[in-house]
């Protein structure tokens, strides 16, 4: 009995005993919600290990910082004041006023251009942002003083530059505009998906920020036109989207409506003692601790395999927990970066995608040919979503071919394809019944034009006497547009972080009008806004709903012929059994599952199935970004030739070191990845790419 006890437990807590260990590197990981001002103590003590969030000036021992873009500084013009109604007052206005910003020693970057190091498209505008810079160096002050309107801590730029604040009428706002409330607004993260492919590009973010203030109607049809074509893939060649990219960003900003003065950087603080650290961090250029890749990577020092990792958050949970609509503060977002498991995730240091759930193939069509679309594939009825074959021959530009990792939900039902195709029935179901969801799924219903599902292969891992079978159904995606490589994998994924009956419960719930799925709907129906595990009121009424539909072994329209009776009975029944266990219905595909919770605490636990894809180790490669620096550029013909110094890291035991050197050969149009930097010295380098394109 002593040894059946000890083999068993030696199973559930260490790592190094089978050769395949599914999921990532703690077996629980805590949030509590610590004031800023006691993060720093608590990091000393060694009772957190990272503090996500903002720590301010304090340095702790033992802790390391790593940055990521918070804010954006801006000027926003009166145009009520007639003495800046035309677009050449408002721009020598701001020739006046910026040279002053710039040597203000306030807690931000000068930069005056839209897209900043922490943008992948960076280099795309790099001689545009240097020759901003100049413009602003070679112009001399003068002219009548404005009265600026400044709030919180720009307080102190304005008042290193030399200006005084407005306290009544005002001819310029110097305002902080917070990257995660500008994402809030750009898209809604929905199930799987996490809004448009190209949110985290500079163009795009300019675009957000820039557009609404535009005021001559001749301007913003050209912005409208331009971004248009951009979202539509109305390009040839990268040069041409490069000069259409660089085109939209100085139509944004040359009526000086508001004007670009820089950013403020994010300094969070990590534990990085040498016993009871963590090491192997990655981080997000634009969210920092406060993504997906961090928790795929973080390592304890001490546990590597089987740690507890404690999380320090500022604020405590506000927004609703559901997997549509919910998740949107602080805290909701790092615990659904735990508890969801999208198609793909964020590149941590840059503007595009990595693989994470699902694997493509290269995208056929495009280059102005169209691709036929198959008798059997299935479009979605734009009212019902309904999901059936065309009625007539469909053409598309695009076609991207998904083979999907499939594993088990935390109720132990397997995936299936039903529950990848759902959301996109979802999608054009609610998208005209709550405005959250319609702005999240705009990308994708534009796109769209048919799914089908192709074969389901099998792939078994041999690990001697551990074998493991997994199915990999193979699923066409058919796009309207036709897009670059990079990002038409991330438009329509066929994925879903939950099961398709957990999805059908919630929209029993709202269509009966007892909750609904984003706050701004639940305030003008006056109902809850729909949580899965903290209201206790809308749990209970989610238990009779439950018990209802596995009476009617229930199955969504959407699905007939995709589920069988049999089928859904068991579904139905699996997440009941689940919610009375675990007192809560959050059940995901995700590599952690809730576990308890309070109002200042969240505890999740790994979920180590061996049907789950994804092992210790898959992510490492996004720890410790490197950077390159460019040291020669020579031109010849149509070829730009670069040589450069790269970083590589030299491990010795639980410490490393950065050294940079002379990079190897590359071969032609291999890529250099960066990090983002707040230098101005450019930190990569794309060898034998075409010369520079000029907008």
């Amino acid at each position: 009995m002593c040894v059946a006890v000890l083999l068993a437990s030696g199973e559930a807590q260490a790592g190094h005993e089978i050769p395949f260990y599914p999921s990532f590197y703690p077996q629980e990981i805590k949030l509590v919600v610590v004031e800023p001002a006691a993060a720093p103590r608590l990091l000393e003590r060694n009772a957190i290990h990272a503090y996500v969030g903002p720590l301010g000036s304090a340095k702790p021992a033992h802790t390391a910082r790593v940055e990521s873009l918070q804010s954006f500084v801006v000027l926003t013009f009166n145009r009520a004041n007639p003495t800046l109604a035309d677009p050449a007052q408002r721009c020598a206005a701001a020739a006046r006023l910026l040279p002053t910003l710039a040597a203000s020693k306030g807690d931000y970057t000068f930069n005056p251009y839209p897209v900043t190091p922490y943008h992948e498209d960076y280099l795309d505008h790099f001689d545009l942002v240097e020759a901003a810079k100049r413009r602003v160096e070679e112009t001399r002050g003068g002219g009548p003083v404005l009265r600026v309107r400044v709030k919180g801590r720009l307080a102190e730029i304005l008042g290193g530059s030399g200006w005084r604040p407005a306290d009544g009428e005002w001819d310029a706002a110097l305002e902080e505009i917070e990257l995660r409330d500008l994402l809030a607004q750009a898209a809604t993260q929905l199930d799987g998906w996490t809004g448009p492919p190209w949110v985290r590009a500079g163009w795009f973010q300019a675009h957000v920020v820039f557009a609404r203030g535009v005021s001559e109607a001749s301007a913003r049809s050209a912005i409208e036109e331009a971004f248009a074509r951009r979202l539509r893939g109305g390009f040839t060649s990268a040069a041409e989207r490069v000069n259409l990219e660089r085109r939209l960003v100085s139509l944004l900003t040359r009526g000086c409506d508001r004007v670009a003065v820089g950013y403020t950087v994010r300094r969070e603080a990590i534990n990085d003692d040498y016993s009871e650290g963590v090491e192997n961090i990655g981080w997000d250029a634009q969210a920092g601790l406060n993504s997906a890749v961090f928790l795929r990577t973080v390592k304890l020092k001490d546990f590597p395999w089987n740690g507890w990792l404690r999380l320090g958050v500022a604020s405590r949970p506000a927004a609703a927990w559901n997997p549509i609509a919910g998740f949107g503060d602080e805290v909701g977002r790092l615990v659904w970066a735990a508890l969801g498991d999208p198609a793909l995730l964020p590149a941590p240091y840059g503007g595009g995608w990595i693989p994470n759930r699902v694997r493509t193939l290269p995208p056929s069509g495009a280059a102005g040919g169209e691709v036929e679309v198959p008798r059997d594939a299935l479009v979605p009825d734009p009212a019902t979503g309904a999901l059936r074959p065309a009625a007539s021959a469909l053409t598309a530009q695009q076609k991207v071919t998904y083979r999907l990792m499939l594993s088990k939900f935390h109720d132990g039902t397997k995936m299936t394809v039903a529950d990848a195709v759902y959301p996109f029935a979802f999608a054009y179901r609610w998208s005209a019944r709550d405005s959250e969801i319609d702005r999240a799924t705009s990308v994708l219903r534009e796109w769209l034009a048919a799914v089908r599902v192709v074969k389901l292969d099998s792939e078994i891992k041999d690990f001697g006497e551990l074998q493991i079978v997994y199915e990999i159904p193979q699923i066409e995606v058919y796009l309207k547009h036709a897009a670059e490589p990079g990002v038409a994998p991330a438009i329509a994924p066929p994925w879903s972080v939950v099961p398709w009956q957990l999805v059908t419960l919630m929209e029993e719930m709202v269509t009966r009008r007892l909750a609904a799925f984003s706050e701004t709907e639940a305030k003008r129906r006056g109902v809850p806004w729909l949580d899965l595990a903290r209201d206790p009121k809308v749990k209970k009424t989610l238990a009779s709903l439950l018990d209802e539909l596995e009476r009617r072994a229930f199955v969504p329209e959407a699905l007939r012929g995709l589920v069988t009776v049999e089928q859904a009975k068991l579904r139905w029944a699996a997440l009941r059994r689940f919610g009375r266990q675990h007192g809560h219905l959050l059940v995901t595909s995700g590599p952690y599952q809730l576990v308890r919770w309070s109002a200042d605490s969240v505890v999740l636990g790994v979920f180590r199935d061996l049907s789950y894809p994804n092992t210790v180790g898959s992510f490492d490669g996004y720890a410790l970004p490197l950077r390159a620096w460019v040291t020669n550029a020579e031109r010849k013909g149509d070829r730009l030739e670069l040589r450069a110094d790269a970083e590589t890291v030299s491990k010795f035991e639980r410490s490393y070191k950065i050294v940079r050197a002379p990079g190897a050969s590359l071969p032609p149009r291999s890529t250099i990845s960066r990090p983002p930097s707040s230098t101005s010295e450019v930190p990569a380098a794309t060898t034998s790419s075409p010369a520079p394109t000029t907008a």
